[in-house]
């Protein structure tokens, strides 16, 4: 006969799973970086005009970088496996999360660090403001769930 599982339990590697999952795909999205900007041009030509010509300049800059280092993307597939990597790290908060809360705190940390990174390097980069701002909202929404999930570890105390 199996255990009762405590509901928090069960609520908190819901969230984990669901942590685990974004970062998953989050990665997944810089494999095939070229291939997969050429499709969001296409599918969406008339996105905000700011936007789309941000993007536009993108796809000109990966395409052409492609063409004459085909090697440089290596950095996107690594980008790509460290996220893998990282979102395997949540097996243990999600087989033991009391243990393991310190993985959960050491994620939220990392989306604090993102906004920094963003606002220093952005403009070092010359990335566009409101870029930087969505780059740092991966940080403000990524400590959403963790911040959650470490409060109900808390409370299996």
């Amino acid at each position: 006969m199996s255990e009762m599982v405590n509901p928090t339990l069960k609520r908190i590697r819901r969230l984990i799973l669901f942590f685990i999952i974004m970062l998953v795909l989050s990665g997944f999205t810089a494999f095939g970086v070229e291939s997969q900007l050429n499709w969001f041009i296409q599918t969406f030509p008339s996105g905000a005009s700011i936007l789309n010509g941000w993007l536009q300049k993108v796809q000109t800059a990966i395409h052409q970088t492609n063409q004459a280092y085909p090697f440089l993307s290596y950095g996107y597939d690594w980008l790509a496996f460290a996220h893998i990597v990282i979102a395997i790290a949540f097996y243990g908060p999600y087989k033991d999360p009391q243990r393991n809360i310190w993985i959960i705190e050491w994620a939220m940390i990392a989306c604090v660090a993102i906004i920094p990174l963003a606002l220093i390097a952005g403009p070092v980069r010359d990335i566009p403001f409101y870029w930087q701002c969505i780059d740092c909202s991966f940080g403000i929404l990524g400590i959403i769930p963790l911040w959650i999930c470490r409060k109900w570890i808390k409370q299996l105390n």
